[in-house]
């Protein structure tokens, strides 16, 4: 936040945080969830569309192709759509 404010102060005083994506998500492990439940405690603005991880994102980069055309029907893929569309609704 510190990094954002001054950014917002230094360069652009309309810069506004939307909120953090969470990125690499492995639901199953303890430490993400703990990691998540500690920002949130903080009152920062998590989002609630987590990419999981999956080795597909980086075989979409090495075919230099965005997952969403890569594999239209992926989970990740779904995952990205539902974030643009949370990050969208909070623009308003």
């Amino acid at each position: 936040m510190k990094n954002a404010m001054e950014l917002k102060e230094d360069l652009n005083p309309e810069l506004r945080l939307l909120g953090i994506v969470v990125n690499q998500f492995n639901s199953q492990a303890k430490l993400p969830r703990e990691l998540i439940e500690i920002l949130k405690q903080q009152d920062l603005p998590v989002l609630e569309s987590y990419i999981s991880a999956t080795v597909k994102v980086k075989e979409s980069h090495s075919e230099r192709m965005p997952l969403p055309f890569y594999l239209p029907k992926h989970k990740v893929t779904n995952k990205i759509a539902a974030l643009f569309e949370e990050l969208n609704a909070s623009k308003t």
